[in-house]
């Protein structure tokens, strides 16, 4: 059954107009009034007074740029990763980074931080930064809506990861235990970290890795080093290993 992301309050026996993009979705797939959908609303732009889960719905008018649904039965069902992982990671060039994205969101990716390092081929700012996060949010929501996940990661926005690093308070008790990707002599396996609790935050840097002064930075702001063994990944492929350990 075709699933859509509906950032709006969602209520039995309700009827209302699909946003946009699901609008659009629907009419792509040629939809008719009677066809049953479903919908969840868990992510970026409806975060708050939600149940969670998932609803049926069943379409009931099809105009020229209007779908409108009534909401049917509320489902309790999740399909979440064990824990919540975030990944902070150095922008891959070309189309690496929309292939992160959508990959970390079908593995249950809590959210993503995109950050320019010193030596990230992909700069990003203003305007052209703005475009890139709403696409790779909706990157993440068409990936949600394929694999059936009901909370959409929220992708912030581009930073530098000196800014990001001076924004972080990982003394708090309640914070994720930070993990830097390391090439590092005397690295700890990730295998081996135990993570249980209040999830993890996993920093990695683009093609060539972070700069040793880098390294030095986060392990300063409370980032322990791990390493995902003798081989040496590319830059997405190793955020989203890490990812798969640790969720």
């Amino acid at each position: 059954m075709p699933r859509f992301f509906c950032p709006a309050p969602l209520r039995t026996g309700d009827v209302l107009d699909l946003p946009a993009g699901a609008a659009r979705h629907v009419q792509v797939l040629r939809l008719q009034p009677g066809d049953a959908i479903t919908l969840f609303n868990h992510g970026p732009g409806w975060e708050g007074a939600n149940p969670g889960g998932e609803f049926d719905a069943r379409v009931t008018l099809m105009g020229r740029s209007q779908v409108q649904v009534e909401i049917g039965a509320h489902l309790g069902v999740e399909r979440e990763a064990q824990r919540a992982v975030h990944l902070a990671v150095g922008m891959p060039a070309n189309e690496r980074m929309d292939w992160l994205v959508e990959k970390a969101a079908e593995l249950g990716v809590a959210s993503i931080q995109p950050l320019m390092t010193e030596r990230s081929v992909l700069r990003l700012a203003a305007e052209r930064a703005t475009k890139k996060v709403d696409h790779w949010q909706s990157v993440a929501i068409a990936a949600c809506e394929q694999c059936g996940g009901n909370r959409v990661p929220v992708v912030h926005a581009v930073k530098t990861l000196a800014q990001w690093l001076a924004g972080l308070n990982l003394s708090d008790a309640s914070a994720p235990k930070a993990l830097l990707l390391s090439l590092r002599e005397g690295t700890q396996a990730l295998r081996s970290v135990d993570v249980s609790g209040s999830g993890a935050l996993f920093l990695s840097g683009p093609e060539g890795g972070l700069s040793a002064s880098e390294e030095s930075a986060a392990v300063n702001a409370g980032f322990a080093p791990v390493t995902l063994g003798p081989r040496v990944l590319r830059s997405e492929t190793a955020a989203l290993t890490a990812l798969a350990l640790l969720a």
